[in-house]
């Protein structure tokens, strides 16, 4: 699976890299966040969509569980993502809440759609989109869209132009009965934004509204 690789912003400022073993190894967990990384396990998605956990950055918050994704045609990756839960019993301010799902998201484009001026403002509305269209309660969003393109000199004169979205955002999830959020309901509004990053069609009539990426570059060899 294509791994989503980079920093991941814990929506109040900082950063941190993701380091090789989870910080709840062999610790003992609130109820509330083993609740939460149970739903998040029992999840049932799309089957275009394979999720895996990974490695948690360990110094975010006291309790991290991480998920990485890759939207699959065959054995070619349309786009892939990561998604962590964190969990500070005793709460934080900037999430104004205990928990926090932090993203990582990114598909190629063909270069002339990283120069359409409306594309960063219509990504990030798929991202709220897909949440407030599972009836998800939400506060204190936060991110980044960011294109990016690269292009071929000399030796590699030959490829082709590649253009990259990706999308980093964090949120609060609403808690709700015994102070746990419905991350499964989370977990698949997000696979709902991974696979429109993708150009996948809506996966049900209940989906019709969705807006897929037009002009979206080929998928790309796993």
């Amino acid at each position: 699976m294509a791994a989503a690789q980079g920093r991941l912003s814990d929506g109040a400022g900082g950063m941190d890299d993701e380091k090789e073993g989870d910080r709840n190894a062999g610790s003992t967990a609130p109820p509330a966040f083993e609740a939460a990384v149970q739903a998040l396990r029992a999840s049932r998605l799309r089957p275009q969509i394979e999720v895996e956990p990974t490695r948690a950055p360990q110094r975010l918050a006291p309790h991290a569980y991480a998920l990485e994704a890759a939207v699959v045609d065959g054995d070619q990756d349309l786009a892939d993502g990561r998604l962590v839960l964190l969990h500070d019993p005793d709460g934080h301010e900037a999430w104004r809440g205990s928990f926090r799902l932090v993203t990582l998201v990114r598909a190629e484009l063909e270069p002339e759609m990283a120069t359409d001026p409306l594309l960063p403002e219509v990504c990030w509305s798929w991202l709220t989109g897909a949440l407030s269209a599972r009836g998800l309660a939400f506060g204190e969003p936060s991110g980044t869209v960011t294109r990016a393109s690269s292009h071929y000199f000399g030796g590699l004169s030959e490829r082709l132009p590649a253009s990259q979205i990706e999308i980093r955002a964090s949120w609060t999830p609403r808690e709700g009965l015994g102070g746990v959020p419905d991350t499964a309901a989370h977990l698949t509004a997000w696979c709902d934004l991974l696979a429109q990053v993708a150009g996948l069609p809506p996966a049900g009539p209940g989906d019709a509204s969705v807006v897929t990426l037009p002009q979206r570059r080929g998928p790309q060899s796993r």
